[in-house]
């Protein structure tokens, strides 16, 4: 095989709402040999994850558009397959931003040599060793700042970045609630990630009532993945100089129109909350620290971790719509 053939997924029109298979196009193309300074990758795993959505847009929010027409970009772990750079050498294993695409030309400069503390686990590098799990942890303890002994909700509990909130959190020593938006997402935190208490969003009811008999003692941290009733329910619920990290929310990705917003926020105001938004980009020397605490949390089985692996990136953008139905468990990876 051509070693610089390669399939990359191009955004072909920007999409109004939910995006559909007829806005994105795979394209076959031809590499060129890399240059000095460069390395020839073949990517391993890609990630999908909801912030793409926003690029994908004509206006950057926080994150710069994609072009139209060029391959989308985003976390890849790789082997470097040829190389023309000191310091990297075939066979290397690298992350990169190059996702949706099965191979790429890329400067050394732009990727991370890995020294996987399990080379059958590379896709942890894209979930909780990687941008989410980061996400996970910067936010909760930077942002959040728990203590021992607190009320720590979280939304979205089950996904790439919720997950690891749960579990960081539980190892602080705090009462933990989740939400999810199934019955079999609620039994695994329960069960694996130990999580305190799960509300099933779809089925509790009114919100604020379910997070009350789970939080009777209120809440002291809401670590923000969804944003709408879930914000207006952690408001409603949220104890004096309560903190909220603010990560995401999932909820108004797909909106054409903007939705209302919570008709509670003059709590913050009463309640003396702490909203604070970040980017998990922003903290990169939080990332030796970040790396040694969860390497060894996972390799002690203290932070359980649960994948759904899509096969092909001709599945890629059925992988990335998954995330906006819930049909994802965990992190989200496209084998390629």
């Amino acid at each position: 095989m051509n070693k610089y053939k390669a399939r990359q997924v191009h955004l072909k029109t920007r999409p109004k709402g939910l995006p559909t298979q007829e806005h994105f196009e795979i394209v076959n193309v031809e590499l060129p040999p890399p240059r000095q300074g460069e390395v020839l990758i073949k990517n391993n795993f890609m990630s999908v994850d909801p912030y793409m959505r926003g690029r994908m847009r004509a206006e950057g929010v926080y994150a710069e558009p994609y072009a139209l027409n060029k391959p989308m970009y985003g976390g890849a772990v790789g082997e470097v397959i040829e190389s023309k750079a000191d310091g990297l050498k075939e066979g290397d294993i690298v992350l990169s931003g190059g996702a949706w695409q099965d191979r790429l030309i890329a400067n050394s400069e732009t990727v991370t040599q890995l020294t996987p503390f399990d080379v059958n686990r590379l896709s942890l590098y894209l979930g909780t060793l990687g941008m989410p799990g980061m996400t996970a942890y910067v936010g909760l303890l930077k942002f959040g700042e728990p203590k021992e002994g607190e009320t720590v909700f979280v939304s979205a509990a089950s996904g790439a970045v919720g997950a690891n909130v749960c579990q960081i959190a539980k190892q602080i020593g705090c009462r933990v609630v989740g939400s999810v938006g199934s019955d079999d997402k609620a039994q695994w935190l329960l069960d694996e990630c130990k999580v305190d208490e799960v509300i099933n969003y779809k089925t509790c009811g009114n919100l604020t009532e379910a997070l009350s008999k789970a939080a009777p003692n209120g809440v002291d941290v809401y670590f923000e993945n969804v944003g709408g009733s879930h914000l207006e329910a952690a408001l409603n619920q949220m104890n004096h100089f309560g903190r909220i990290a603010a990560c995401g929310m999932i909820s108004t990705y797909n909106n054409s129109d903007p939705a209302p917003g919570p008709n509670n926020l003059m709590l913050i105001v009463g309640k003396k909350v702490r909203i604070n938004g970040f980017i998990v980009f922003d903290h990169n020397d939080m990332r030796a620290k970040f790396l040694s605490d969860m390497e060894s949390w996972v390799a002690n089985g203290e932070i359980i971790v649960r994948e759904t692996v899509v096969e092909g990136i001709e599945n890629s953008v059925d992988a990335f719509l998954a995330l906006f139905s819930g049909d994802n468990f965990g992190k989200m990876i496209v084998k390629l």
